[in-house]
């Protein structure tokens, strides 16, 4: 048995999604402020521990605000609701667990689901007491000449003081067979009702999960904290008192501290032992590295509650007959601190859940924040890797589930497509931020096995950070690459402030990456290269050329008659243009997906256009072949001049060429063997006070991504500042 997905309706960003978890392990990744901790919130608030959080009327999704303050027109509005759907998949081993749950006894292996709505008490009741506080608050004030406005002005106003005394969660069960294939119920279905968290009927969710939180690493120190900051030897000793069997304390035991300190440290070793041997499953200490010691310190009325130190026993180079050296527990690194901290928190929280045997609810939910902090990338891996490895083996009637939240490439790495659910952030036609919840596992079930397998690879070897940026950027090669970035700074400034990721994929297999990006609906510009060759070149007398120079799919220069391209992007992804003419010709509309009508993805394709180039007081309006070509041709002046000799692009006797003969001649030098595309970019990059011009083709990609991305950047930034205390 476990959790199979939930769906949530508006709480903070998640106004309408649906979030599938893995049996085992799922991966809950995306940009900031995407909506990510809001999930594990949501469980906080409806399933944690008691005492549970408070819910605050800022944990209701932006547009339920107006719908508050509508109040005052019509008193008659629905108050907004926060919904909480959970559904198990449920064995016949446990059918016994959920049966008040069952909308009927004819069960056959259905989902099983609950609903808890955060609702008003008494809606009615709500109104009038909020009516009465306002008068309150008018007379107050009447007269009086003064900027103070008394509480409360709206109904927000008032929920924000009264809202844990109006409201209360209620639970449901629900009905599958009235839901559709998204879970959402159908029109017209009144779910059965259950009861209140008052009146107990959260017992019936609570005897079926638990529920734990790691929460997100902020600091480690050894200030009198709780959480992750906490000291460890703290922890420790909680963990011992919790869980580890306890050593005799009558008073004859305490007096012989002192003459004990060896049996009482082999105790320690003894009862630590199974606990620190797992850390080494997760690579600590690994190699040459501090080992770690639970030492006693003499108190003789303390000494299982606090005296009890955590200390790093120092690698000795003096065999066995050497002193061991101690170190206190502060002078450990953050990282392996925080590796300690977690291993030990969740063996803790397997181990209070394990203990519960008359009431053990069967799903054993574990939501892990951010586990990377302080972590080198190799821990990273071999944490998420192992984590559920070091839990111990439980009876197979109950199952572990674990959410890991990260923002840590190296963790995704370690994780195909199936366990990840990516939150993306989505702006509403009516302005509000909201997000989307996309599960990779459905891509990895319906994406053909060499393009998945490809991706995977990509994605793993190249270590990019597809999943938390705002934007993507697919570029041919190395020199884009190495440009990009300064094309942004000098022409497209307003893009330093998203958070985008620039992935090397060549034009050959950038449409490998199309149904991805189409799932993930992350904003993408491809940036690829005309690459035109020769067609099919007929004789005199109607039939092909035998000349190697006039052979079907050899390089040629953009204006040759009836050339055609061989990127794969542009004939397979955007615009399915052959033809290089076509493509000069094409315009904007053709190049955006969705060829101009409102797109589900937002993707645009960036390739050489045509430009007037000037030489010697000609101008002509050309095109390149590719980037380098193209470049050069925006800036004759700078590469047929002494100072542009480093980048390999100037011509021998260039004053004297037409811009024709002169294009020609570039495009051979770019094309040849002996030209260094890396040099090329190098000297561009060093060259920091020349003023040299982008080719067109760039600056309007970059352009159109940052228009497509500046919504986004205005809500990151107002999210912030309202989690500051702003809003």
């Amino acid at each position: 048995m476990h959790i199979k997905a939930f769906r949530v309706e508006n709480f903070r960003r998640l106004r309408n999604v649906r979030v599938d978890l893995e049996r085992d392990q799922t991966v809950f990744v995306g940009a900031n402020n995407s909506g990510k901790t809001s999930a594990t919130h949501l469980f906080q608030l409806f399933l944690g521990q008691q005492p549970r959080p408070p819910f605050q009327i800022y944990d209701f999704t932006a547009d339920c605000w107006a719908r508050f303050n509508a109040v005052d027109a019509d008193p008659w509005t629905e108050l907004p609701k926060i919904t909480f759907d959970l559904w198990f998949d449920v064995d016949e081993d446990n059918l016994h667990r959920v049966l008040e749950l069952l909308p009927s006894l004819d069960w056959n292996g259905e989902p099983v689901g609950v609903r808890m709505v955060y609702a008003p008490k008494n809606a009615i009741a709500l109104i009038e007491n909020y009516k009465e506080a306002r008068a309150k608050a008018h007379a107050t004030t009447a007269g009086a000449s003064t900027s103070f406005r008394a509480w409360p002005q709206s109904m927000v106003d008032y929920l924000d003081k009264r809202l844990p005394q109006e409201y209360e969660i209620k639970y449901f069960s629900l009905n599958p067979a009235r839901c559709d294939a998204d879970l959402m119920l159908e029109e017209g279905y009144d779910p059965f009702f259950l009861g209140t968290h008052g009146s107990g009927a959260s017992k019936i969710v609570d005897s079926i999960v638990r529920v734990d939180f790691l929460n997100a690493q902020r600091h480690l120190s050894d200030a009198d904290s709780r959480g992750r900051s906490e000291d460890l030897s703290k922890r420790l000793s909680r963990f011992y008192a919790r869980n580890l069997d306890k050593m005799d304390t009558d008073l004859d035991a305490l007096g012989a501290i002192a003459e004990s300190e060896d049996r009482l440290n082999d105790h320690f070793a003894r009862v630590f032992g199974p606990t620190l041997d797992r850390l080494a499953e997760v690579g600590y200490p690994g190699v040459a590295n501090p080992g770690l010691v639970v030492k006693a310190s003499f108190n003789a009325y303390g000494i299982l509650s606090s005296s009890a130190r955590v200390h790093y026993a120092l690698p000795s180079a003096g065999g066995a007959a050497a002193v061991e050296q101690m170190l206190p527990d502060q002078y450990n690194g953050l990282g392996f601190k925080n590796l300690i901290f977690m291993v030990v928190e969740v063996l803790d929280f397997h181990q209070a859940w394990s203990e519960s045997q008359q009431d053990r609810p069967p799903i054993h939910l574990v939501m892990i924040e951010e586990p990377e902090a302080h972590l080198h990338a190799q821990l990273q891996q071999v944490f998420i890797r192992k984590i559920l490895d070091i839990i111990p083996e439980v009876d197979p009637d109950f199952q572990t589930q674990l959410v890991v939240t990260t923002h840590s490439p190296h963790i995704v790495y370690e994780s195909n497509f199936r366990p990840i659910r990516y939150f993306s952030r989505v702006v509403m036609t009516e302005g509000l931020q909201c997000s989307d919840v996309k599960n990779l596992s459905r891509f990895y079930d319906e994406e053909e096995l060499a393009t998945r397998d490809f991706l995977q690879q990509y994605i793993k070897l190249t270590h990019c950070d597809l999943f938390f940026a705002d934007g993507a950027v697919l570029v041919e090669g190395n020199v884009e690459r190495l440009l990009l970035p300064l094309v942004i700074e000098r022409f497209v400034p307003a893009l330093r402030s998203c958070h985008l990721t620039i992935l090397e994929v060549g034009g050959a297999f950038a449409f490998k990456f199309e149904k991805l990006m189409t799932f993930l609906g992350l904003p993408t510009l491809v940036i690829t290269d005309l690459d035109s060759v020769l067609a099919r070149v007929p004789s005199a007398e109607g039939e092909a050329e035998e000349d190697d120079a006039l052979s079907p799919g050899k390089a040629c220069t953009v204006h040759t008659p009836g050339a055609v391209t061989s990127n794969a992007t542009l004939k397979q992804w955007l615009p399915q243009i052959s033809s290089i003419q076509e493509l000069l010709d094409a315009d904007n509309d053709l190049k955006v997906s969705g060829h101009g009508s409102a797109p589900s993805t937002p993707v645009r394709v960036s390739y050489q256009t045509r430009e007037t180039v000037s030489w010697q007081g000609a101008s002509e309006d050309r095109a390149g072949r590719t980037l380098e070509e193209a470049f050069a041709l925006q800036n004759l002046d700078w590469t047929q001049g002494e100072e542009g000799k480093s980048l390999g692009l100037r011509i021998r006797g260039s004053s004297e060429l037409s811009i024709e003969d002169l294009h020609d001649a570039i495009f051979k030098r770019v094309k040849g063997s002996h030209f260094d595309k890396t040099a090329f970019v190098l000297g561009v990059v060093a060259s920091v006070m020349h003023e040299w011009k982008a080719p067109a083709y760039l600056t309007e990609g970059l352009e159109w991504l940052r228009d497509r991305l500046e919504p986004l950047v205005r809500g990151e930034l107002a999210e912030q500042t309202s989690e500051d205390g702003e809003r």
